[in-house]
């Protein structure tokens, strides 16, 4: 058991990898995994949970808190509690977390929150898994190649602007649907087609939304053919209405998490990269 400076608790494998990545410039400890989950590669040692007030930052999962208000941690057979995990962190010890929430911050009332996902640099690193992630989806789930695919992107921020790069490298006809002459703009400057998003249909094999609201309704998914794939990119409440496809013969794919599912070592690093750079700027600040 060791006395941690950083706590990784609860999560899935990338924590796992978050944990190798910071261990490379921190004393890290492992909380929440059974011996099963944990690669044979990985040296990470398990926390002792009598070190009361030792860590100076924990780092949670995506999301933090189950439905109990645990601590997430689907690689553990017990409970790790969100007071555990208090009674470890120093005074002025950081939460950081995904989706931060109420819930979470009044399970850590003492200590600073932090979302790392609202953090610029993650998200742009994580754009290309994502992309990555929802192109093998695709190709599972085709039954054709996507050289000469007519695909249609909604939305293009960071991860459908890595999505259309990566489509264009399988010679996919790429279209973008956008809200305003700014949108037809960029998808331009990328080399690709637009449509403003009112006005989407058509014959498109593979369609990907990467906005968190409701895009594709009932009347909007009915322009559509019925051997479209719909995959859904976005983050809860998503932005197909999923009755409503189902009712139409439509086939979709609402893919969460993915850099998590495909990339672990990538979206674990890229985690450790981020918490790294948040404890350095708490350090400039406080000398």
């Amino acid at each position: 058991m060791t006395r941690p400076d950083i706590l990784i608790a609860g999560g899935d494998t990338r924590q796992l990898y978050c944990a190798a990545r910071l261990a490379d410039e921190y004393s890290v400890g492992i909380l929440g995994f059974d011996d099963d989950y944990i690669p044979e590669e990985l040296s990470l040692p398990a926390t002792d949970t009598d070190c009361e007030g030792c860590c100076r930052c924990a780092v949670l999962p995506v999301p933090a808190l189950d439905d109990m208000g645990n601590i997430s941690a689907p690689c553990f057979s017990g409970t790790v509690r969100a007071k555990t995990v208090e009674k470890l962190l120093a005074p002025d010890g950081i939460v950081l977390a995904g989706k931060v929430d109420a819930r979470l911050k009044a399970a850590f009332p003492r200590h600073e929150v932090c979302d790392y996902l609202l953090r610029e640099e993650l998200s742009l690193k994580n754009a290309v898994p994502t992309a990555e992630g929802a192109i093998q989806l695709a190709l599972e789930e085709l039954p054709v190649t996507l050289s000469g695919l007519p695909v249609l992107i909604v939305g293009l921020g960071r991860i459908g602007t890595a999505l259309a790069g990566i489509l264009k490298g399988f010679g996919a006809n790429v279209t973008a649907a956008v809200y305003d002459p700014r949108g037809a703009a960029k998808a331009k400057l990328h080399g690709i087609a637009s449509v403003p998003t009112r006005r989407m249909s058509g014959n498109y094999g593979l369609v990907f939304n990467t906005v968190p609201k409701l895009i594709f309704d009932r009347e909007m998914l009915s322009r559509f053919d019925r051997k479209t794939l719909f995959i859904d990119l976005a983050s809860k409440p998503g932005g197909i209405d999923m009755d409503a496809a189902a009712e139409l013969g439509l086939r979709t794919v609402w893919a969460l998490g993915l850099p998590g599912k495909t990339a672990p070592v990538t979206a674990g690093e890229i985690v450790a990269e981020t918490a790294a750079t948040i404890l350095a700027e708490r350090s400039g600040t406080d000398e």
